[in-house]
């Protein structure tokens, strides 16, 4: 993978995919988790978001990690670098929960009326909704983590000045 792109780092451009996919994959399977019929409506929908935010996790810290190898090492790298390997994690457990969650809700309304369930199904859509709830927290949390400490890497040594005024100001 290139490190650069037109001299702009290849990373700045591809973690913006997980800036957007992440999020917009935490919201869906919010969704799904909390309203039955959304998740039957639009369940493989969050799911296949949250698959296209999984598959963006390791482009962008593979990019990461051929930037940081051009980069003089500081703590603040490192900690960023340390808190993106932890993401794909949570975005992959979250993907993992949500399509099981949807296949089990799937499974279980196309039973027959009346017969006999081996497995009871509200405690199980209840547990699969509570881990999507918690794992889409986490992922939430951790890419805001991720992104500031990303930020701190790459402005910390930017001092600002006050705007100067030109002209009859």
């Amino acid at each position: 993978m290139p490190v650069f792109l037109s001299g702009v780092p290849l990373h700045v451009l591809v973690v913006h995919a997980v800036v957007v996919l992440v999020p917009l994959a935490v919201l869906a399977t919010l969704t799904i988790a909390l309203w039955p019929a959304a998740r039957r409506r639009y369940g493989w929908v969050a799911v296949a978001v949250t698959a296209a935010a999984t598959v963006a996790v390791p482009l962008a810290t593979s990019s990461g990690e051929d930037l940081r190898d051009r980069l003089a090492p500081t703590d603040l790298i490192r900690q960023h670098a340390h808190l993106g390997d932890e993401l794909l994690v949570f975005v992959a457990g979250l993907l993992v929960v949500s399509a099981g969650l949807v296949w089990f809700d799937r499974r279980v309304r196309s039973e027959a009326p009346g017969a006999a369930r081996r497995v009871p199904s509200r405690p199980v859509t209840i547990g699969l909704a509570a881990l999507t709830v918690t794992l889409a927290a986490v992922s939430a949390v951790q890419v805001v983590r991720i992104g500031d400490s990303g930020a701190r890497a790459a402005w910390a040594q930017t001092h600002y000045v006050a705007p100067r005024h030109e002209g009859g100001d």
